[in-house]
């Protein structure tokens, strides 16, 4: 959301002053309202996705909360953020979720495992992590207005000039940061591979074992 704010901001200039004399808190127009229902319905499916036992139901959930945030992009005027989070985020990530759940047989009921003894601390770190990004986004923009009955200022050239001119070290550390998973990733597959294919200690020491009595047996046998 901060990115496609940005860009809006870049393209939109000095019209978001004019914006700003128009209307305030007290009469917000349509598009304001929206964001608001738009915004709870999100919020409330964020919940239910973090809180029910069911895995397959979370999943599910989870596409009505990403959906929510590429409507609320949209409504920011930024139609080129919106359409990456449906395309790669409810496209990709949430149908590779999926694809997992179904290719590790996970339950299709109930879940007892999928609750945690450790609730009150992750609803804890949760409420301190949102009230400091609601803080720090509210003190960074807090005099600025964009024109949302106005032409679309998140296009892809706003976008794309914002992205490469102010945020290019932020966007490099994160393509580093990715490869390094990446490569993490397959560094542990082919370790787990390895010791999964390599039989334990035990049953070497079976095998030894059973091989000597085998061929003590056939020894006394040829006496």
């Amino acid at each position: 959301m901060t990115l496609a704010a940005t860009a809006a901001l870049l393209a939109t200039g000095p019209t978001t002053g004019a914006a700003a004399e128009t209307h305030g808190f007290l009469s917000p127009t349509g598009v304001e309202i929206a964001f608001l229902l738009v915004g709870l319905v999100t919020f409330g499916a964020a919940l239910v996705t973090v809180t029910t036992r069911q895995l397959v139901h979370a999943a599910l959930w989870l596409v009505v909360t990403l959906g929510g945030l590429a409507v609320e992009y949209l409504l920011l005027t930024a139609e080129f953020i919106a359409w990456v989070q449906v395309l790669i985020y409810v496209g990709s990530v949430v149908v590779l979720l999926l694809f997992g759940l179904m290719l590790t047989r996970a339950p299709i009921g109930r879940s007892p495992d999928a609750d945690s003894g450790n609730r009150w601390a992750a609803l804890t770190v949760a409420v301190a992590a949102a009230a400091a990004l609601v803080w720090v986004v509210v003190d960074a923009f807090r005099t600025t207005w964009i024109d949302l009955d106005g032409a679309a200022a998140g296009s892809t050239e706003a976008t794309g000039a914002s992205l490469f001119q102010n945020w290019v070290l932020p966007f490099e550390a994160l393509s580093v940061l990715l490869l390094a998973a990446l490569v993490g990733a397959i560094v542990l597959s082919r370790k787990a591979k390895a010791e999964s294919s390599s039989p334990p200690v035990n049953s070497r020491s079976a095998t030894k074992s059973s091989r000597t009595v085998t061929e003590s047996s056939d020894q006394e046998g040829a006496r």
